[in-house]
Formats: C-alpha cells, sequence, structure tokens
C-alpha cells in the first residue's frame, strides 16, 4: 500500500484514509463484532482489516465492477457491511446503503433508482422480498448473499446471478494477481446516500470523496478523538451521522469500533464494551433519562429529593462554568456552593448506564428534549450536541465540552460558512456540501441559492458565534388566526413529561394548536391504575377525564410558551409510531403527513369536525 499523510485533511480520498491507518497502526484494534452466544466477540486489528477488504476489492473486481459502478448494501451495521464499504471505495466504486428497517418497496426504488450493479443482502428471504416489488433492477448482475443459500442455485433467465458470500470471496482469488487498481480522485463520488424524507421518493444525495474526508478533518480538529478511544457502532450505516462521525472518523483517528447487537441489547453492550465515544440519536438519551426518572420517582421521598437537588445544583454550575447564564433558567443561588452529598454517586450511576467510560456522548439528527440535556448535563456527562443533514455529509457544527451551550449546536465547522438568509433561514457553504441529488438536476439548482449557497430549510440565529435552530420552514403552523408556531420546540418541550413516548403537535390552518400524543405503556399503566382508570382499555383514552388530566400536565410544561401556541385539545393512542408502520422515517423523524392521515378523522374531532382550510 502506497504511503499517505497521516492527518486525515490531508489525505484526499477515504480509500487512501483506510491505507494510511492500516500502515500506521496495523496491530491496534479495529473492529468487535459479536459472533454467536457462549463465543467471545470477534476483534479485527487493522493489519487484517486491509486484508480482508484487499479480498473484498478482488471479488467486486472478479465482478467487473468498474469505476462509478454502484454498490448496493442492505446489511446491518456489521464486518460485511463496512468490507463492501471500503472495498467499493478503492476501486472508485460507489456505495448505495439503505436501512435495514425500511420497507421493501422503498429499498427496491432505491436500488432500482440508484441503478446498483452488485447488491449484497443479509439472506435469500431479503432478495426474494425485493424481487417481489414492482422495481425491476434491470442494472442488477449480481447478488451476494451473507447466510441460508443453497449450494446450488438455478440462474434465471434474466435475473441477476444470485451466490453465496463465501463462494463470491473465493471466486476472488484470480483477481488477486492482478495490479491494484489505481484509486479514486477526491472529486468522486463515494457513497450515494438516499435521504429518507417524510414525504414522496426518496432523494440520492451524492457525497464525494473531498466532501467526507473534509467533514472527518474538521471533526478532528474540533474534538480530537484519538486511537485510545472506543466506539459503539448503533445507528444504521446508512445514517450519515454513523458514517462520517462513527466509521469514518474511527479510521481516521485509529480507534476501536464495537458493532452493536440490536436495539434491544445496546444497554447491554454499552457494559461489555465500555464505549469512550458515544454517537447516538436524542432518543436513545431520551430513553435512558426516562428509565432515571421512572426509577426515582418510584422510589422513596429522600431519594426522589436528592436527585432533584442534584441535578439543580449541577445545573446552575454547568451554566456558570459555560457563561451562558442568559440564556438557561437555574438557581443562581446554588451557584459556588458545596456540592450535594449525593451529585456524585447519581452521577457514577447515570455515567455507568453507557459503561463508566463515556468522555464523550455525541447526538444528532434531531434536537435533544432540554430536560434530557439538562439532567446529563448537570450530572458530569459530557453530552454534546452536533447539527447538520445529509447534503453537507452531514456535520455543519458541533458544541464542544468548554463551549457546550445546549441551546445551540455550536459553531461551525471550521471549514463551514453559515449566513442567515431571507425568513431567517440558516444556508451553508464549504468543502462539506454535496455534490447534488442523483439523477435530480432541477432539485439540486433548487437546494441552493443564486449565489451558490445551500439552503438548509431551518431556521436559526447566531448566538455569541453558535447556531440556534428555530425550527423548519416548512414544518412551521400558521393557525386560522394567523400565529406561527415552530412545532419542533414545543414537542421536545412536551417529552419531558414521563407518560408521553412520542408526540406530534399540529394547528395548521386550524384555529388553535391540539397534539397526537403516544403514552409510554409502562408509566402510563402506573398512572391510570393511580387514578383508577383501566389502562388496557382502549376505550379508557377517550374518556374527557383522562383526556384532560393528561392534557393539563402539558399545559403546565408548555407555560414558556405563548398562550397561543400551548395545546389545547389532545388525542391520546398507545399505538407507538415506527419505521414498520411507516409512521416514523428509518432516522426515527416522525412523518406528520401520514400521521396526520392516520389520525384524519379524529384530529378532525378535535376541531368539532371542521377540516383544515
Amino acid at each position: 500500500m502506497t504511503s499517505v499523510a497521516t492527518s486525515p485533511a490531508l489525505q484526499p480520498t477515504l480509500a487512501h484514509m483506510l491505507q494510511s491507518r492500516v500502515q500506521q497502526t496495523p496491530q491496534g484494534a479495529a473492529f468487535r463484532e459479536f459472533v454467536a452466544k457462549d463465543l467471545p466477540w470477534r476483534e479485527w486489528d487493522w493489519s487484517q482489516v486491509g486484508v480482508a477488504v484487499q479480498q473484498w476489492r478482488c471479488a467486486l473486481q472478479q465482478d467487473h465492477v468498474q469505476h462509478g459502478d454502484r454498490i448496493g448494501i442492505w446489511l446491518p451495521n456489521s464486518i460485511n457491511a463496512m468490507c463492501m464499504d471500503q472495498a467499493a471505495l478503492q476501486l472508485g466504486a460507489i456505495a448505495v446503503p439503505v436501512h435495514t428497517t425500511d420497507n421493501p418497496a422503498s429499498i427496491a426504488y432505491i436500488f432500482d433508482n440508484a441503478e446498483v450493479s452488485v447488491l449484497i443482502v443479509s439472506s435469500l428471504s431479503h432478495w426474494e422480498r425485493l424481487r417481489a416489488t414492482e422495481y425491476p433492477m434491470a442494472s442488477l448482475r449480481t447478488v451476494v448473499v451473507v447466510v441460508d443459500v443453497p449450494q446450488q442455485i438455478a440462474q434465471q433467465a434474466g435475473q441477476p446471478r444470485i451466490v453465496a458470500l463465501s463462494q463470491w470471496l473465493q471466486e476472488s482469488l484470480p483477481a488477486q494477481q492482478l495490479p491494484a487498481p489505481a484509486l479514486p480522485a477526491a472529486s468522486d463520488v463515494a457513497a450515494i446516500v438516499y435521504t429518507s424524507g417524510t414525504t414522496g421518493k426518496p432523494k440520492g444525495v451524492m457525497l464525494t470523496h473531498a466532501n467526507v474526508v473534509a467533514d472527518v478533518a474538521a471533526f478532528v480538529d474540533r474534538l480530537a478523538p484519538n486511537e485510545h478511544d472506543r466506539f459503539l457502532s448503533f445507528l444504521p450505516l446508512s445514517h450519515t451521522f454513523e458514517r462520517t462521525v462513527g466509521y469514518y472518523l474511527a479510521i481516521a483517528c485509529g480507534a476501536r469500533t464495537s458493532y452493536a447487537r440490536s436495539a434491544a441489547l445496546l444497554m447491554q453492550d454499552m457494559q461489555t464494551e465500555n464505549p469512550t465515544i458515544l454517537v447516538c440519536v436524542p432518543r436513545i438519551y431520551e430513553r435512558a433519562h426516562a428509565k432515571v426518572l421512572e426509577k426515582m420517582l418510584a422510589g422513596p421521598e429522600a431519594e426522589r429529593k436528592a436527585f432533584e437537588e442534584a441535578v439543580e445544583w449541577g445545573w446552575a454550575n454547568f451554566c456558570a462554568r459555560q457563561d451562558i447564564t442568559d440564556l438557561h433558567k437555574h438557581d443562581a443561588a446554588l451557584i459556588g456552593t458545596p456540592k450535594p452529598a449525593a451529585h456524585a454517586v447519581i452521577a457514577q450511576q447515570i455515567a455507568n448506564l453507557f459503561g463508566g467510560c463515556i468522555r464523550m456522548a455525541i447526538t444528532g439528527g434531531a434536537a435533544i428534549p432540554h430536560s434530557t440535556a439538562k439532567a446529563f448535563l448537570a450530572l458530569d456527562v459530557t453530552l454534546l450536541q452536533g447539527y447538520g443533514m445529509t447534503e453537507t455529509t452531514p456535520v455543519i457544527s458541533v458544541v464542544t465540552p468548554d463551549s457546550n451551550d445546549p441551546a445551540t449546536v455550536g459553531a461551525p465547522l471550521p471549514c463551514v460558512q453559515v449566513r442567515i438568509g431571507e425568513q431567517r433561514e440558516l444556508q451553508v457553504r464549504g468543502p462539506i456540501v454535496m455534490k447534488g441529488y442523483w439523477k435530480r438536476p432541477e432539485e439540486t439548482a433548487a437546494a441552493f441559492t443564486e449565489d451558490g449557497w445551500l439552503r438548509t430549510g431551518d431556521q436559526a440565529e447566531l448566538v455569541k458565534g453558535r447556531i440556534r435552530l428555530m425550527g423548519r420552514l416548512k414544518e412551521i403552523i400558521v393557525t386560522s388566526t394567523g400565529e406561527k408556531i415552530a412545532p419542533a420546540d414545543m414537542e421536545l418541550t412536551l417529552l419531558a413529561d414521563p407518560l408521553i413516548e412520542q408526540i406530534m403537535v399540529l394547528g395548521d390552518h386550524r384555529p388553535y394548536v391540539s397534539a397526537v400524543a403516544v403514552l409510554n405503556e409502562e408509566n402510563w399503566a402506573l398512572f391510570a391504575a393511580d387514578n383508577g382508570w383501566e389502562p388496557a382499555n382502549p376505550g379508557t383514552l377517550r374518556q374527557p377525564a383522562v383526556v384532560q388530566t393528561v392534557l393539563k400536565r402539558l399545559q403546565a410544561l408548555s407555560t414558556d410558551f405563548p398562550s397561543y401556541a400551548q395545546p389545547r385539545a389532545l388525542l391520546l393512542t398507545s399505538e407507538p409510531w415506527s419505521v414498520e408502520n411507516q409512521l416514523l422515517t428509518p432516522t426515527l423523524k416522525v412523518k406528520r403527513k401520514q400521521i396526520m392521515e392516520r389520525y384524519a378523522d379524529e384530529i378532525d374531532g378535535l376541531y368539532g369536525n371542521r377540516r383544515a382550510t
């Protein structure tokens, strides 16, 4: 492998970055993966990764993959997913990853639209689900299947070849005698990442090697991860946040990455893998916070009071250290006073939830509720909020441990320029900005201003050089009385109620604001029993006394908002919104249009059966 500069900022492509890492720390721990019950986790060092990626690259060559060909990846986070991605990068091919939890029709559309030539899937049943859709995927030549492949599969006319992964890799031997191909150029597209979107067909965002390397280098400059760090990879590798910050960043700094087994086992994996850097969406931190609150609420009054005192003391002193006292409510009288005896004990309990070694808990993909951020920061968890979008590779900004205002998403990265345009829209320029949307020139043009700045679609303001988000332009609610409301801020506030698992505020073209809320199953059962209601009876959620009781709790949380922005009606449901029922995007964002359609009649009932005009 050819020598390249050690700094990610000086490496032209992701292919060079991996080769450099293999040279610099060949014996360093690279990846860990759970193999099977009662077996130890398998570990790879960087030299083993280099050998494996070379074999996978040769297999692609043997399959006649050329520079610029698209390679479909439908796999969970794993060594196999990493190897296919890196093999494609070494050839100058383009990875097209998809969310494993997305529905087959959406996945088939992506592979058909991207015109993938080689596809890797977990099992034969996954391929059969794609074949059953309306999308022909006419460019597809080979489907590589990881498990459950019969030894002999008859080749069907007009259909791609189906081959087991083990056989496909074995067939790479002839190609291993060939000279290694030229590495890609910085301007080449490294991946087409499809935005999940809340409406319409997903769009393929073309991200170049230069885009990703610039974002990684700027992130290294901002937060200084190193080869002693340990990452726990949980977010899907088809998510740009995970790709850049939880995957390529670890390669750049030589850190070890463990692949989490599942969402259900994430907290267990934190105990065995002891990550020092955690990269997660807010929902994970919200769930951890809810567990802590649930435990405290169920405990003795003295413990609950000690917890509250520890949080209030920690929060006041955190605000003082960060010099952000003008933006956050806190008890100034607590600043500089002795630390409560319970603070260190509770802080250690919180740290132990995440494995006891976390030095940076990075959150992005959506805003984090203030109550969650406050509790963790008050209890010495270094929670760092970032901001970005798929079109910016994705990180635009991130706070740092010594400049951490949770009401903002930090200052722009060193290579990024931002400005506030019309309607307070945040606009971005810099080397992290996408090449464009795949096969959508009109939408690419519309994404930029006339002078070349990317439109984020987010309203924002700059506070002491930091970005403070104010809501999505397209999601601004305009009531029939002309009041304008950003629903995201209200939703984050209302999620502080432990009864609420998910919530969506609405009221566009309506006389007042209302909300649809999914109840937390465990907390609702306890609360209902305490009030003499039947928690398992669906009719309970429609009883006026029940609705009004929960609504008053939410209104009490929203008193800092103008009266016109506070919810005046409420629809309760016990059905969680998920990717599977198509009410959440694969990145766990609420699909507002689909939820409005799902509950259309009941929402009309909140307004006396008057439809929006």
